[in-house]
């Protein structure tokens, strides 16, 4: 069962890297990682429990932070011209 639980938590954190949209990214690094920490619980391991703790904190912070952070908003066709019509001084 253990062993297992190792070939899941592979197969999630692998998976990961699959998804495009960065919060499902980061929710599915979450999820391999909170797998790996209970494998590693199990079988005594605290070098895999502390490294994916640091990966579950990781991929948590950046995740809120990107909710916190709002989309950027596209750049007026006014200014766009107005930038790409100025000389260059180089």
């Amino acid at each position: 069962m253990t062993d297992l639980l190792g070939w899941v938590a592979t197969a999630v954190f692998v998976g990961s890297y699959f998804f495009k949209r960065p919060a499902l990214l980061r929710a599915a690094q979450m999820a391999g990682a909170a797998l790996w920490i209970v494998y590693g619980a199990l079988i005594g391991a605290i070098p895999v429990v502390v490294a994916n703790g640091l990966v579950f904190a990781a991929a948590a912070w950046t995740l809120a932070r990107s909710r916190q952070t709002p989309l950027a908003t596209p750049m007026p066709e006014s200014y766009r011209a107005t930038l790409t019509s100025q000389p260059r001084n180089n």
